[in-house]
């Protein structure tokens, strides 16, 4: 008798057993149930729940669903505090270290916008979730560069890039599940 056959449904019987129990439960709630254990495994949990319960779709999503509404809430973010920028140097600064810092943070929104947010869209459309985590954790480095801009002086984008971080984190999170 050939041994393969019974390698092989040992090796499937092995691989099936070993899959995380969690990952599998998460997979299986709907609705406000799916919203909370999804949020329990974020860094931020009630951040989670306000952003995920403000889009009136998410207790008919899945996981792909919930990531896909914090990628928007993290392009919604970005586009706000390039706003808030684009106001700010209007505003015009005498201070040349504060214009720069500006300049430089309008250039990492930006590139949050253009090519963190459209890599994790692309990222989770393409079944690549890996791909969409690297995006969002690509946009909370951006956040944290654009107040590191400031080198030790107030800057006026505290709130925004805090924001930024912790949406990213979360879309990270939820993202990673997917994995």
């Amino acid at each position: 008798m050939n041994p393969l056959p019974l390698i092989f449904i040992t090796l499937v019987i092995a691989a099936t057993i070993s899959v995380p129990v969690s990952h599998c439960r998460i997979m299986q709630l709907k609705g406000t149930n799916l919203i909370e254990e999804t949020c329990k495994q974020t860094p931020h949990h009630d951040l989670c729940i306000h952003y995920l319960k403000s889009d009136p779709q998410s207790s008919k999503k899945d996981v792909t669903g919930l990531a896909l509404i914090m990628i928007n809430t993290m392009k919604t973010q970005a586009n706000n505090a390039l706003d808030k920028i684009h106001h700010l140097l209007l505003q015009g600064s005498s201070e040349p270290a504060l214009k720069q810092a500006l300049n430089e943070c309008a250039g990492r929104y930006r590139a949050i916008v253009e090519a963190d947010v459209a890599q994790a869209n692309a990222g989770l459309q393409k079944g690549d979730p890996k791909f969409a985590e690297n995006g969002a954790n690509d946009a909370a480095i951006e956040a944290t560069s654009c107040e590191k801009s400031f080198e030790g002086k107030k800057s006026p984008l505290t709130n925004d890039n805090n924001a930024m971080h912790d949406v990213a984190d979360i879309t990270a999170a939820i993202v990673r599940l997917l994995l």
